[in-house]
């Protein structure tokens, strides 16, 4: 059962200079979470003070603040801003070892259950999976495409296989949806399957790159990150039953989770989600969509499967990208990149800043 109740907040102070996400707690009322939204959608004018929507879940629970300063998150692997994969100290957000010394892509990396991390490494125009073992070792090359993501047994591989759209690397075929595919490799046997962007010969409009991939704890659904090709419209966040879909961005099998509350959900998106352990999504949610780009809020949330806010994480700087999130397995640590900053969170509680110069981030 719950309750809304709105009133007029002031907008959230920030310094230009300051280029790190500035997390805050969230308000509790009673020993539910109160989402407390500081950020208004505009177009740069001045205005009245942005309404917020305060929601009280009677299910949500207070997190454990008192000891998210004082417990050392688990392992840690990056990559650097130099294209280093390296493992962190999780206490201090030092490097602690590098796997690979260079050419690794952000913003997905990947740790299996059996201590391997897969990555993408660039080679010329296209882009490689290759893993190395967590304690070291030899690094073994696996297929091409990017964006690995193990599934919670480590039987099985999603990754993106598209097109690389920087200069001098643009595929000359005018037609680019049919390059769009997110492929699933059985990593015992090798043997690989692909879900094409759309139907062979359907008009799509814009190819729909993938951006980040996350399994669910039952190894068959995958929450699908989907990007905007020339602006901030068409962001989307999938889920994917694999076993039944027969194409990632729409159909059977496929579920587009909606953006909800404020502000201004008609014209805000999910700019990247993964799932939690319990089913759940945590996703970065930004305001808002158009041309120009104008972002004027970043969220924090975990949302249920229908969009609908749970427990407001963060709110995060307006003008940083807020990627690369990931849940530990027990679902009580949190993760993500703002801008090069790495934010991590104890069972929700507000994030702590552990270490910046980063492009892709994952529990190890």
């Amino acid at each position: 059962m719950s309750a809304t109740t709105s009133r007029p907040v002031a907008a959230p102070l920030s310094s230009p200079a300051d280029q790190r996400v500035r997390p805050f707690a969230s308000l509790l009322l009673g020993a539910a979470v109160v989402a407390a939204l500081l950020s208004a959608c505009g177009g740069g004018k001045a205005g009245p003070a942005p309404t917020v929507t305060i929601t009280q879940n009677a299910s949500a629970s207070a997190p454990s603040s008192a000891s998210a300063v004082a417990v050392t998150p688990p392992a840690i692997v990056a990559v650097t801003k130099s294209g280093a994969l390296v493992t962190l100290n999780p206490a201090t957000g030092s490097v602690s070892s590098t796997l690979v010394a260079s050419h690794v892509l952000g913003d997905e990396i990947s740790v299996s259950s059996t201590g391997m991390v897969y990555f993408a490494v660039k080679k010329g125009c296209a882009s490689e999976i290759e893993a190395v073992p967590a304690a070291g070792g030899t690094v073994a090359e696996l297929t091409s495409g990017s964006l690995p993501a193990v599934s919670p047994d480590g039987t099985k591989l999603a990754y993106a296989s598209q097109p690389t759209l920087t200069t001098g690397c643009i595929p000359s075929n005018p037609d680019l949806v049919p390059l769009y595919r997110l492929s699933i490799r059985t990593l015992s046997s090798g043997s690989t399957v692909s879900l094409p962007m759309v139907p062979a010969g359907q008009d799509s409009g814009l190819p729909a790159p993938i951006t980040h991939l996350s399994w669910a704890q039952d190894n068959d659904h995958l929450a699908v990150s989907i990007a905007a090709v020339q602006d901030n419209e068409g962001w989307n966040l999938n889920l994917v039953n694999t076993a039944q879909a027969p194409y990632y961005l729409s159909g059977t099998g496929v579920t587009s989770v909606p953006v909800t509350g404020s502000p201004t959900a008609q014209r805000s998106y999910l700019r990247e989600g993964v799932y939690m352990p319990n089913g759940d999504l945590f996703v970065s949610r930004a305001c808002c969509a158009g041309v120009p780009v104008h972002n004027t809020s970043r969220l924090m949330w975990e949302v249920n499967t229908s969009g609908v806010l749970v427990h407001q994480v963060a709110i995060g700087f307006a003008n940083l990208d807020h990627v690369s999130l990931d849940v530990t397995s027990d679902g009580h640590w949190l993760l993500y990149l703002a801008g090069t900053s790495l934010y991590v969170s104890a069972d929700g509680s507000t994030p702590r800043e552990l270490t910046t110069g980063l492009i892709a981030a994952a529990w190890g």
